[in-house]
């Protein structure tokens, strides 16, 4: 999930804490950042607070990469635009899923894009187990789903969303490295976000009077879209420089799991057997995936 693109300078000081450390800081401040999230969803909306998301992220972005500096090609701008798209459906899919469906259960659903892109690209036994693995703890997360007390309407909104959201990872995972071939990196992520957010405008833009009238929900919008976008980002991309692909295959493996500790933690939704076994599955897929397709 949005692992393509090159630091270009972030390393600094980071380059001497441990890479699996830099990583676990990473996945709690992005979760913590959709529990804060899920809190204001009654305030704002969950579409609404999602498109806000990316929309403070894109300034904060574009306000320090200054990407207009920049020699874009009309090729080059085409590409950060359709990643910033995908990018941007993608966060808001999620959002809209994580207001029906427990954190924990999300985020090892909306795994299943990436997996199965490795998957297809990859040859051998570990592309088919990985394929196994997700499917069976897919499974096993809809059926608890499907079965628990949420409503029939939650459910069907819920895995329908983050299905949709899996599926925006998965061609975001693709147009993300076009994007890197170029030699874009942050500035075509800024570029992207700022794109993403413009295109979605039309149909949040109505909130702006809300937001801007009330300094603590902008207060903490902007935490989230730090804490979920640009920190998580930027932290990510550091690691991707220090790390063999397999062993951050193993690193990704654990979101799924923080996921479910933070929303155990923040939002009280802890998971039942079935679905630590599920999110165990999409662990272990996610470890399984061959590396070169990551």
């Amino acid at each position: 999930m949005r692992r393509s693109l090159d630091p270009q300078g972030l390393a600094g000081p980071l380059e001497r804490v441990p890479a699996p450390a830099v990583f676990v800081v990473s996945g709690l401040t992005q979760y913590v950042g959709a529990a804060v999230a899920v809190g204001l969803f009654v305030r704002l909306g969950a579409p609404e607070v999602g498109w806000w998301r990316i929309a403070l992220a894109a300034v904060v972005l574009v306000l320090w990469r200054r990407p207009w500096r920049r020699d874009w090609s009309r090729r080059d701008l085409g590409w950060s635009a359709a990643f910033g798209v995908v990018l941007a459906a993608m966060n808001l899919a999620f959002y809209i899923a994580i207001e029906h469906l427990p954190l924990g259960t999300a985020v090892a659903i909306e795994f299943c894009g990436p997996v199965v892109v490795a998957a297809l690209t990859g040859r051998g036994w570990r592309a088919r187990a990985a394929i196994v693995a997700a499917a069976v703890g897919v499974v096993l997360l809809a059926g608890v789903t499907l079965g628990s007390g949420l409503s029939r309407a939650d459910a069907v909104i819920g895995l329908g969303s983050i299905f949709a959201a899996a599926t925006c990872w998965g061609l975001y995972i693709l147009l993300g490295r076009r994007v890197a071939r170029v030699g874009a990196g942050v500035d075509g992520l800024a570029v992207g976000m700022a794109v993403g957010s413009l295109c979605f405008a039309p149909f949040f833009v109505h909130s702006t009077p809300e937001v801007l009238s009330d300094g603590g929900l902008v207060l903490l919008l902007v935490v989230v879209a730090v804490c979920s976008s640009v920190v998580p980002y930027g932290l990510e991309q550091t690691v991707l420089r220090r790390v063999p692909p397999a062993t951050f295959a193993v690193l990704l493996a654990l979101l799924p799991a923080t996921a479910a500790v933070v929303g155990a933690v923040m939002l009280r939704q802890l998971p039942g057997a079935a679905q630590v076994i599920g999110l165990l599955c999409v662990s272990a897929a996610i470890a399984l995936a061959p590396p070169r397709a990551e």
